[in-house]
């Protein structure tokens, strides 16, 4: 069932923007110099100035994202022109970051981790949990950052942080809030946002509720003729049937619905002391998996149903701070956190009666200690230590739904518990007012104990442990010969350990191959190297450049396995070939990232970003492939406007093709998901969309936002992603604050 409650919180929401006072309308936009002044960051889990970090760091604040209106998370990430999205349905968005992916990315949320045990390596859709009304601020830090974060934080690191209390200055309260309502019509969206805060001098509340309803999406009218929806599967009477689409550009079915809530306390006793609760919770209504509705075999669609069930988020988070100057630390913060997710899958053949539901829920706690220490002037530390627990419960049921029976049924996982302990320390030195150092180590350890069920699957083993340690270090330069350009080296490693996911699932990857446990792995590590420079030419031009060079070693891979001796067995009705996780492979990326603003007159500005990398991984018999999550090309190009609260944006994102002769194997297989080439084999087309984007305050309280995406109707399905982007989309929204 759709979670169906935006409608009325539409209707109330906008006759709450009749009340609020008309006030004077916003002064003029100032035009500012471009300057590479230090911009305060949290992604490394302290409050530091970029001139003092020498990874790359990008910044997306609240205002600067309500322009563009994304529709999730993903799409905040995805508008910012340095991540790449993949969509293997409308619910979801699986981030790309220089190569690599999934359970190689960490996300962070209020600064505790997000990623569990069951992150594989398969694309994920956990980041669409959060909810893009309520954060605050979205920071990405590109490239290793296991110093910090310990296990995955390979490719690079994703911190959330969500909308804060804000206290009162006076005696009296301070009654904040914010309203918002939103239609997109390239998917029928009906979303509606509500977040009201209070604050008092030493206490101070915040309360945000989000609901979306999103209907199926419409792809556009210009492109591949292999992408349109010709016919879809549904029940009728009791049996499958297949559907002629009325119209082919919607894809069906691909609706959904979600709902966010998020409440959080901040108690300030004195001005050392700072307590902080939060709690959040998060869940979508059931969505099909898209792209698996569109395999087919002998003309008949493969499957009656796929879809993933209500996809739960829920956390509790403490944060204690305590500023003042002791032997051990000027600043302390202790972080305390437990989460709980849900999610599902549900499957059944066409025409068949058996359907698969394997429900996995994790819970999760933590607790993180971090101190930061000044020596003297030019020194800096920053240490801590870090505990976190997985516990992983998955079943497994099966159904008739002609007789309404079920039965117990195999899992997808091992019932499982994962844990990592690590400690950390890291010294900041500025040798002179142009030249910083940056040295970092950090040695974790991580416990996995797995036991199996042979009930349903015949394993050689029923029980799987891992107890292993891993050290992992950074070295980083940054100088600054003057205020008008930069240059920082960082030399880092990384880890990612296997998790639950890695070690015991039982899936069909793709069509004809099943990929069963393998408790024999070891963790990958990974190397890096980053160069960047930023430099400003006169008063209205900023260059900055990165390049960076990552090596995987003993990557954890699919690759062909064998069970009890055999090398195919019965899986799902299907003859197919046993695969299985392993330490088979090393995996390298390089690649360039680059961005140019530009300063016009009279309140116009030009901003571009250009990304560009190359990923390849061996092979069995020695030969390399393009490795899956290197993305093609992509940026994206804006053209802006701001004065007198006239806020003007034209852009265009655009990505470039993948040739068949440039796939990964692994996708060679996935033709449904792709355009066909004049051979008849699967390739990905480059793409580009124009677009526009406008918000004016036309009272002090009261804006009004919108725009047109994808203007000329382009159909196009960015890389590696299941579904269709979305065609021409209007978009409209109205917000008010109090």
């Amino acid at each position: 069932m759709k979670i169906n409650f935006a409608s009325n919180i539409i209707f109330s929401l906008v006759c709450m923007t009749v009340y609020f006072p008309v006030m004077a309308q916003e002064q003029s936009d100032t035009t500012n110099e471009i300057t590479l002044n230090e911009i305060v960051i949290s992604a490394t889990r302290w409050k530091q100035e970029s001139k003092n970090i020498p990874s790359k760091i990008i910044s997306i604040s609240l205002k600067e994202s309500a322009i563009q209106n994304p529709q999730t998370a993903a799409d905040l990430l995805g508008l910012s022109g340095k991540v790449f999205i993949q969509k293997s349905q409308q619910g979801g968005g699986s981030p790309m970051i220089r190569g690599f992916a999934t359970n190689r990315l960490i996300y962070t949320v209020d600064g505790v981790r997000m990623n569990t045990a069951i992150f594989r390596g398969g694309n994920i859709q956990n980041v669409i949990s959060l909810d893009p009304f309520a954060i605050e601020k979205t920071e990405v830090m590109f490239g290793p950052s296991s110093v910090i974060y310990g296990s995955d934080a390979i490719g690079g690191t994703m911190s959330f942080q969500t909308l804060t209390p804000q206290l009162s200055n006076d005696k009296k309260e301070l009654i904040t809030g914010t309203a918002v309502t939103r239609y997109e019509t390239a998917n029928n969206e009906k979303t509606a946002h509500l977040n009201v805060g209070v604050g008092w001098k030493k206490f101070g509340m915040i309360s945000s509720f989000s609901s979306n309803d999103f209907g199926d999406l419409k792809m556009g009218s210009h492109g591949p003729d292999e992408y349109l929806r010709k016919v879809f599967a549904m029940r009728q009477n009791g049996s499958d049937v297949i559907v002629a689409n009325e119209n082919p550009e919607i894809q069906r079915p691909s609706g959904y619905s979600q709902m966010n809530l998020m409440q959080k306390f901040l108690y300030k006793p004195s001005d050392k002391w700072e307590i902080q609760y939060g709690f959040h919770y998060s869940e979508t209504s059931e969505y099909a998996r898209y792209d698996r509705h569109l395999r087919f075999k002998n003309n008949i669609p493969r499957y009656g149903e796929w879809d993933y069930g209500p996809q739960k988020w829920m956390m509790n988070n403490i944060n204690i701070t305590h500023s003042g100057a002791t032997s051990l630390y000027d600043e302390m913060t202790i972080r305390l956190a437990e989460q709980f997710f849900e999610e599902s899958r549900i499957s059944r053949n066409f025409n068949k009666p058996d359907r698969e539901t394997r429900v996995e829920k994790v819970n999760a706690f933590s607790a993180n200690l971090d101190f930061i220490k000044t020596i003297d002037t030019k020194n800096q530390l920053f240490y801590g230590l870090e505990w976190v627990v997985n516990d992983v419960n998955s079943t497994g049921i099966n159904e008739d739904v002609i007789n309404n029976t079920s039965s117990p049924g195999p899992s997808r996982y091992p019932q499982s518990n994962w844990s990592s302990y690590g400690i950390y320390l890291l010294d900041q030195y500025k040798i002179s007012g142009k030249f910083l150092v940056q040295g970092a180590i950090r040695y974790n350890r991580y416990n996995l104990n797995a036991v199996f069920d042979t009930s349903f699957y015949p394993f050689p083993f029923t029980k799987a442990k891992l107890n292993h340690g891993a050290v992992t270090g950074s070295l980083g330069f940054v100088y600054r010969p003057t205020n008008s350009w930069m240059m920082n080296m960082n030399l880092s490693t990384a880890f990612r350990s296997p998790n639950v996911d890695d070690i015991g699932k039982v899936f069909d990857s793709e069509p004809g191959a099943v990929t069963v446990p393998n408790p024999n792995l070891k963790a990958e590590y990974a190397y890096n190297i980053d160069l960047g420079i930023a430099r400003i030419f006169g008063k209205s031009v900023k260059l900055d450049l990165t390049g960076y060079y990552t090596t995987l070693k003993h990557a954890m891979v699919r690759r062909n396995y064998k069970l009890n001796g055999l090398d195919s067995i019965m899986y799902d009705g299907v003859f197919s070939q046993v695969q299985a996780i392993q330490n088979a492979a090393a995996a390298h990326v390089y690649g360039v990232q680059a961005g140019l603003e530009v300063k016009l007159p009279n309140g116009f500005g030009f901003f571009s970003d250009f990304n560009f990398q190359v990923g390849e991984e061996e092979l069995d018999d020695g030969t390399t492939s393009p490795l899956r999550h290197a993305a093609p090309w992509f940026g994206i190009s804006r053209i802006t406007y701001k004065k007198n609260g006239l806020n003007l944006e034209f852009y265009a994102m655009y990505s470039g093709k993948r040739k068949f002769s440039d796939m990964p194997e692994e996708e060679k297989g996935k033709t449904e998901m792709y355009a066909i080439d004049k051979n008849g084999n699967p390739w990905s087309p480059g793409w580009y969309t124009l677009n526009f984007k406008v918000m004016y305050p036309f009272m002090n309280h009261l804006s009004v936002s919108g725009g047109v995406e994808n203007i000329t109707d382009q159909r196009y399905r960015p890389y590696s992603s299941g579904i269709v982007a979305p065609g021409r989309n209007l978009v409209l929204s109205l917000k008010a604050t109090f």
